[in-house]
Order: structure tokens, then C-alpha cells, then sequence
């Protein structure tokens, strides 16, 4: 199992694949298959896992080839996890916050609400502590994991009608991923996990009544704003969601030590990448959705509020009961008190004042 020093190393990325080691015409060929949880209309995520095999391919000289499969191809959306474990695939790329129902701690791995940024959930893991922690929870489900993107803070969510106050969430059914569907569930709202695929058609219809999912360069891409026009801020759901690839554990164990640092400094290198694209793409796709009629709202201060309340109220009613869940808990909420404070002194300062003040 490479530790953390090992994905320090990788951290460099643009370098990593440059100083990969070169592979001797000795090592064997291996042909490997990847089961993917996104669509590949979904490009900018769907194409963290195409730029791992091409990585992968190019350092080996073509001798260690991943062949991605996209969403439903092979294993459906929510059955990575499971594929990954049993061997069906030798690996897979997806959300983790997917699996809570076999264990909520699997949310750490990708986003709590009200949790941590792109840059706190990279700094956790790196030389917080986080990555030794998901390694090993990881380990109970015969996986290696390695982070492999982050969509950067996602957008609130699209909405039929305005939402005023708390009271208007009781009895909205609304797509919503991981851990905040639970959260809202305890404001009344109904919860649907629903592949990204599939949510256009469910708001259409009203089979659902509001929608989350990344921001506006896919939602632009998805519709989503034809038939919910109410499109709000912030995503407190998502500060900060990261995918990972998934490796079985006697996959990786077989693979040379070679190829295990270039599939480990691919994965880094795919997961800047992601938040990137989505970082250059996003303003552009913002002001043609405003165009084409969405509505942006902020939500309002007694619904943060509210939901902030109950999820740190179901994060320790999970803890006490279950041992996993507060393990990873307790030293994360630390971290995260520590990295809010910094980020709010020295980023959110910045930030604040060059957004009142734009220069032309």
C-alpha cells in the first residue's frame, strides 16, 4: 500500500508523469478494466478516469492499458463500489458519498455538508491525517483508493418554484446525493438518489419537484433550467466534492512497483485537472443560464441555518453510534474548526473585498 509520503510525491503533478519511472520491455502486459459511475456527456467528469488510462497507457509504453467503461455500460451508476470490491472490475471511478448506506464515514471520502473546500479536503488528506483514515476504511472493502478529482464548490440546486423559508421545503422531493439528503430529510424534504442521466427527465415530469448536482457547466449541458428555472447558492451540500478511484486490492498488490507509482501519479495529476476545467468552464456556462432564463437565488439565512444545525446534530448521532463514523469524525471537525478560521482570515478576506471592489 503506498502511504502518505507516496502521494505526497505525487502531489507535484505536473511533474509526477514527467519523472514517472520508464517501464522495461520486461514487465508484462496488463489489461485492465474501469468502471465508471458518470455518463461521458458529463466530460469534465467523466474524463478524469479517460486521462488516467491515457497516462497510464503513455508511461508504459502501452504495455499497461484501462479501458473505461461509462456509466450503465457494464456496471450501473451506484454499483461501482461493489464491482471494484468483488473483482468484477479491477477498478472503478466514482463519489463515494454513493455508499453511505453501507457506511456513512464513506461521505469524508467526497463531501460533508457543510464541510470542507477543495483546497481543506486536499490539505486534510495530504498532511491531515484523512488519507490514512480512508485508507483503512477503504481496506475493509478489499479497495485502494485515490483521489481523483474535485468538482470545487457545486451550485445549491435547481428548483420549480421559490423557496422562501424552511416551511417551503416540507414535502419537496428533491434529487440530492450523500450525506445532505439525509439532512434535509429532517426538514421535511424527500430525498431521491437519482443518476445524473435521469434527473432532467424526473423534473420535467415532476416526478421531483428540485434537483443538486454540480454546477453550471454541467447543468448547462443537462437542461436543468428548461424546467426548474429557480437555480440557488450555496452549495453547502458540496463545498468541496471529490471523486476517487477505486483499485482492488489484489490488483494493486499484483501490479510492479512501477506501475503502481505511475497509476498513483496519474490519478493526481487527473485530479487537478478536473477542478480546473470546471474552474475555466463555469463562468461562461453561468452567464448563457442567466440568459436562458435561470433564476439565481440565494437561499436564505433561516434554511442555512437550519440545515447547517441538523447536520452537525446527525454527524454526532452517527458518531455515537457508530465507532467508524467517529473515528474519522472527531479528528476531521478539529481539522476543519482549524481550517475555517485560517480560511476565513486569509482566502475569504481576499476574496470578499475583490468581489465588492471589480476593476474593469
Amino acid at each position: 500500500m503506498t502511504d502518505r509520503r507516496g502521494f505526497l510525491k505525487a502531489a507535484p503533478l505536473a511533474a509526477a508523469l514527467a519523472s514517472a519511472p520508464a517501464v522495461h520491455a520486461a514487465q508484462p502486459a496488463l489489461r485492465w478494466r474501469l468502471a465508471s459511475s458518470f455518463p461521458k456527456a458529463l466530460d469534465a467528469l467523466h474524463a478524469a478516469a479517460e486521462q488516467v488510462a491515457q497516462q497510464v497507457s503513455a508511461a508504459t509504453g502501452g504495455r499497461f492499458q484501462i479501458q473505461v467503461f461509462a456509466a450503465n455500460e457494464i456496471v450501473p451508476p451506484f454499483g461501482v463500489l461493489d464491482a471494484v470490491r468483488e473483482g468484477t472490475v479491477e477498478c472503478g471511478h466514482s463519489a463515494s458519498y454513493y455508499y453511505i448506506g453501507k457506511d456513512p464515514t464513506f461521505a469524508f471520502d467526497c463531501a460533508m455538508p457543510f464541510g470542507l473546500n477543495s483546497r481543506q479536503q486536499n490539505a486534510w488528506l495530504v498532511d491531515g491525517g484523512g488519507m490514512a483514515l480512508m485508507r483503512e476504511l477503504f481496506a475493509g472493502y478489499n479497495i485502494v483508493n485515490f483521489p481523483c478529482g474535485n468538482t470545487g464548490a457545486q451550485m445549491g440546486g435547481w428548483f420549480r418554484r421559490e423557496i422562501r423559508s424552511v416551511a417551503d421545503l416540507k414535502g419537496l422531493k428533491m434529487r440530492i446525493g450523500g450525506y445532505a439528503g439525509q439532512v434535509v430529510s429532517r426538514l421535511g424534504v424527500v430525498p431521491q438518489q437519482i443518476p445524473g442521466a435521469d434527473v432532467y427527465p424526473a423534473l420535467e415530469k415532476g416526478a421531483i419537484d428540485a434537483a443538486e448536482w454540480v454546477g453550471p457547466y454541467d447543468d448547462l449541458k443537462l437542461g436543468f433550467y428548461k424546467v426548474a428555472p429557480y437555480y440557488y447558492y450555496p452549495g453547502w451540500a458540496e463545498a468541496g466534492p471529490q471523486l476517487s478511484l477505486y483499485v482492488n486490492r489484489q490488483g494493486f498488490d499484483a501490479l510492479p512497483a512501477e506501475y503502481r507509482q505511475i497509476l498513483e501519479s496519474a490519478c493526481a495529476a487527473a485530479h487537478v485537472a478536473m477542478q480546473a476545467r470546471y474552474d475555466a468552464r463555469n463562468p461562461a456556462a453561468m452567464k448563457k443560464l442567466i440568459e436562458g432564463g435561470a433564476q439565481l437565488r440565494m437561499f436564505p439565512r433561516d434554511i442555512l441555518l437550519a440545515c447547517q444545525k441538523e447536520a452537525f446534530a446527525l454527524y454526532r448521532e452517527t458518531a455515537a453510534a457508530n465507532p467508524q463514523f467517529r473515528k474519522v469524525f472527531e479528528p476531521w471537525n478539529r481539522f476543519r474548526s482549524e481550517q475555517h478560521l485560517w480560511t476565513r482570515i486569509a482566502e475569504n478576506s481576499v476574496d470578499a473585498f475583490v468581489g465588492r471592489h471589480p476593476v474593469e
